[in-house]
């Protein structure tokens, strides 16, 4: 491992860019200001040292000893320096790169202990345009800044690391980003702003991380935009609208002697608490972590579908020794106390089940 201190010039090593040591995050991550002012998380790994926090003085102590220089050298020189760092702002472009393809990675730290590791999230920019972005989640009806900052052509960068108690804040993620290219024509990409909903369950699973084409790891990717094409927009088309609109006009615009067909009856939403349904393993997991996990579960649920008047959920927790059920009774009376519940039927669920009607 690469032995830094605060202020050494550091280059990445397998990106493009570099800058100068601020900090350091934990024993793994360093904090590195860029060339355009941004702080910037990497990994110790990926730093190469190109001048010690020290070498400044030793170039001063040179200049005062030999203050005479050669014109036609030092302009050769610059010149050189500004060559390179023109090469520097000129990434390798793909053909490929110049539709847009950016995702959301998760590495767990020690995937072999998924119920007690931490994880690091990345973003990828799998295309030829810089992107500068927000990576933000939802918190009620208000966003939080998770990250900020430029990311570089073909390329991914550390956004932060997660333990598991902090799963809960990034179920509703929200990333935004604008494209450019530096030095040279491109064509207009649109704004983008995408929301993505992250099953948090998927962590606990081993299956949940593969093989990917960014990182040597198994990782959990979450695609934000796939050739100019974003996942899931925070807005609708025009040709949405139009759409709904003239379908408005059409059942507006029914005859009395049209048959109106009835509304469907609304199903019943199903949620099976037991633990070997929610996780492949429960390996290092306590009695009290087990059960907090299927309490999230159900207040998860329960935050998913508190909107939809009269809607029926089924919770199914078996009979067992009745801890999960007085738990969940506990929830309904203290967070959901609109909402009616009762034992859901004995010839489908048996004894083990709670019915709630949302109010």
């Amino acid at each position: 491992m690469n032995k830094l201190s605060t202020g050494d010039t550091v280059r990445f090593l397998n990106t493009v860019g570099g800058g100068i040591v601020k900090g350091f995050r934990n024993k793994q991550v360093v904090i590195v200001e860029d060339e355009h002012g941004f702080d910037v998380p990497v990994l110790i790994s990926e730093c190469v040292v190109v001048k010690p926090a020290g070498n400044e003085k030793l170039t001063q102590l040179a200049e005062e000893k030999d203050v005479s220089f050669d014109i036609a050298s030092l302009a050769s020189t610059l010149h050189a320096t500004a060559g390179e760092e023109e090469r520097k702002e000129q990434p390798e472009e793909t053909p490929e790169g110049e539709k847009i393809t950016a995702c959301l990675a998760w590495l767990p730290l020690d995937i072999k202990n998924l119920s007690s590791t931490a994880y690091e999230c990345y973003f990828v920019n799998d295309s030829n345009y810089y992107l500068f972005f927000n990576y933000m989640n939802k918190e009620g009806d208000s966003l939080k800044i998770r990250y900020s900052g430029l990311i570089e052509p073909n390329t991914k960068i550390f956004l932060e690391e997660l333990e598991k108690s902090d799963l809960n804040d990034i179920e509703k993620v929200i990333v935004q980003f604008i494209a450019f290219k530096r030095h040279k024509p491109f064509n207009l990409k649109n704004p983008c702003s995408v929301e993505l909903r992250i099953d948090t369950v998927k962590f606990y699973k081993l299956h949940s991380f593969g093989e990917n084409d960014y990182f040597e790891d198994n990782a959990l990717i979450r695609f934000i935009i796939q050739n100019d094409t974003p996942e899931n927009e925070l807005h609708v088309s025009a040709g949405d609208l139009e759409h709904a609109m003239k379908e408005k006009k059409r059942q507006d615009g029914r005859s009395q002697g049209e048959p109106v067909e009835k509304k469907r009856k609304e199903t019943v939403t199903e949620i099976d608490l037991h633990i070997n349904e929610l996780l492949d393993t429960t390996a290092g997991m306590s009695n009290a972590d087990i059960l907090e996990y299927q309490l999230n579960k159900f207040n998860e649920v329960m935050n998913e579908h508190i909107h939809r008047k009269n809607h029926k959920i089924v919770f199914i927790h078996g009979r067992g020794d009745g801890v999960l059920r007085n738990a969940i009774l506990k929830e309904l009376k203290k967070n959901y106390p609109k909402c009616f519940y009762q034992d859901a039927s004995f010839s489908e669920y048996g004894y083990g089940a709670t019915m709630v009607t949302v109010k």
